[in-house]
């Protein structure tokens, strides 16, 4: 009998009796007793019920539909690179990308690096401020673990391995890398308002929007933290996003760092983007864990875990990401840093977003079952902090920005702030006396003030 995984035996030793468990793992030799006179049919039955069992643990490990979806997102590896922290990095040669398995982008022909700089203002042709205070930018440098164990050639990219032990824990196979949908069947039937955001289901937000004109780009400096996630089904996130749509049925782009068990399998801060054309109800997903995303780099492991984290008494450290839409191409690119281009959205996956966006949002995003209603989730938003402009131990998003059709990136002229839940994730947004306005979020989820 073949030996399965160690997530396998682990589900096996919670729901096996004891005694068929050693039969399934450990194999000893049957019992001659259970062969002698009135006892060889009660061991012939127990053998028996063994067989059926070992083989439903086996072969239910990872069911057909688990192994196809696996088989379609681990790719040829060129070389392999184990990380410290236990993250596998298949290189792939960027031809063989899950990319390339959406109906729409059978026949693509890749775009390796965007047509312009988009730190470059097109009126004046010279660097925006944008490139200015990169030296500082440098000291507070946030790296991916994966790169201390190696680095992917020339002509791959980067994947990290999903294993075995995450979708088998997946409730829907189906669903793995997306995240549920943001509206139920009831609120997608009311009239659009301005308050319709406040819709979303089991979620909450605390944000910087600006909308109203045609955006085409988008970024931020994304302070980088490590919130406390309850539950394995719960993420907490901090993302710059692009969206167009309606309300019930939206299309966004968006990328930062998020914590998310479900996905990742552990609760450690990785770099993420995130795709939908219909509000999450069947398309999208986080970085490479369906097709859609195009990457380019072989620098960047998207969902892989960052480092360094802050903490209250530490420096700051934080990620710069940029999000912006190739004029020639249509194609929605990801800037990580001051320079390194990931990859891109191609249009062919959108309607209205492969032209242009009609919002755009700063800040953090919870996700739990337990939102709106006693007992409120303990995940935290940010930091876990409440923000705090004064010793700037929440979480924050600096140097916002936008390019509309003026083609400057600027700081929006209309913003506004928002939270859903003010006493258990709150957002302060701060301009006065500041040359550049900056946004502080987050929170720890329940607390006295949020039961």
């Amino acid at each position: 009998m073949a030996a399965f995984g160690k997530g396998a035996q682990n589900d096996a030793r919670v729901e096996l009796p004891n005694k068929l468990f050693q039969f399934c793992v450990e194999q000893p030799e049957l019992h001659r007793e259970f062969f002698m006179g009135k006892r060889f049919l009660l061991g012939m039955l127990i053998v028996t019920l063994t067989v059926i069992v070992c083989g439903a643990v086996e072969g239910g490990s990872l069911s057909k539909q688990k192994s196809m979806r696996m088989n379609s997102l681990r790719k040829q590896a060129i070389k392999s690179i184990r990380s410290e922290d236990g993250d596998i990095i298949d290189c792939v040669s960027i031809y063989d990308q899950p990319a390339f398995d959406h109906p729409a982008l059978r026949n693509h022909t890749i775009q390796l690096a965007p047509t312009y700089d988009p730190t470059i203002d097109e009126h004046s042709k010279k660097a925006t401020a944008e490139r200015e205070g990169k030296e500082e930018k440098n000291s507070m440098v946030v790296k991916q673990t994966w790169r201390k164990s190696g680095s992917c050639p020339e002509g791959t990219i980067p994947i990290r391995r999903i294993r075995k032990h995450v979708l088998l824990k997946a409730k829907s196979i189906e669903r793995y890398g997306r995240k549920k949908p943001m509206f139920s069947q009831e609120n997608a039937q009311l009239p659009i308002t301005r308050s319709s955001h406040t819709l979303l289901t089991n979620r909450s937000k605390a944000f910087l929007l600006t909308a109203g004109n045609n955006y085409n780009a988008a970024k931020g400096d994304i302070k980088v933290c490590n919130p406390r996630v309850e539950f394995d089904d719960e993420y907490s996130t901090s993302q710059v996003a692009l969206l167009t749509g309606p309300y019930y049925n939206f299309e966004a782009i968006e990328s930062g760092w998020a914590v998310n068990p479900g996905v990742y399998g552990d609760r450690q801060t990785r770099l993420f983007v995130y795709w939908t054309a219909d509000a999450s109800e069947k398309t999208g997903c986080f970085d490479l864990t369906c097709p859609g995303f195009v990457q380019t780099s072989n620098e960047i492991a998207l969902g892989s875990a960052i480092y360094p984290i802050s903490t209250p008494n530490g420096l700051p450290y934080e990620i710069i990401m940029f999000l912006f839409r190739d004029f020639k191409t249509d194609n929605w690119w990801v800037q990580y840093g001051e320079s390194i281009n990931i990859g891109y959205w191609p249009p062919e996956l959108f309607s209205a977003l492969s032209h242009t966006a009609e919002t755009v949002q700063w800040g953090g995003e919870v996700y739990s079952t337990n939102i709106g209603r006693p007992p409120h989730t303990r995940t935290a938003m940010g930091s876990g902090r409440f923000p705090d402009f004064i010793s700037g131990t929440s979480g924050w998003v600096k140097r916002m920005r936008v390019r509309d059709n003026s083609m400057v990136l600027m700081f929006p002229g209309w913003v506004e702030h928002y939270s859903d839940e003010y006493d258990c994730y709150d957002v302060d947004f701060i301009r006065d006396y500041l040359d550049d306005p900056e946004l502080y979020y987050g929170g720890p989820g329940k607390n006295p003030r949020c039961p």
